[in-house]
């Protein structure tokens, strides 16, 4: 199990907690400094079995800059969603957990962290 996490995040930490109380296995990736490149964000989004402006932070700045609210919505537009993640990577939703059934939950609440253990 992994977790994408930015120790500023209020949710992340209270997720770390979480694992921790239950005493889960998993390493910690502080994604802001070790950046996921466009592939490792394909996979994760596999694994959520989500789309990239599914898991995009549209209030930060970077993506008012970038006018992502503007973007379309579509397949034809996945690629240019996911190199924006890249490139911006606190543009993506936190925290994320890789679950070891090879699935994956967004981490907002305990109730999806508690999901993500139970897999």
């Amino acid at each position: 199990m992994e977790i994408w996490i930015n120790p500023a995040c209020s949710k992340c930490r209270s997720a770390v907690s979480l694992l921790d109380a239950e005493g889960a296995d998993y390493t910690v990736r502080r994604y802001l400094e070790d950046v996921p490149s466009e592939d490792e964000i394909r996979g994760v989004l596999e694994r959520l079995g989500l789309e990239p402006w599914d898991i995009t932070r549209t209030q930060e700045a970077a993506a008012k800059e970038l006018g992502l609210k503007e973007w379309p919505r579509d397949a034809g537009s996945r690629d240019r969603w996911v190199k924006a993640l890249a490139e911006h990577p606190k543009l993506i939703q936190r925290p994320i957990i890789t679950a070891d059934d090879g699935t994956a939950v967004v981490g907002r609440t305990d109730e999806a962290v508690r999901d993500a253990l139970a897999r």
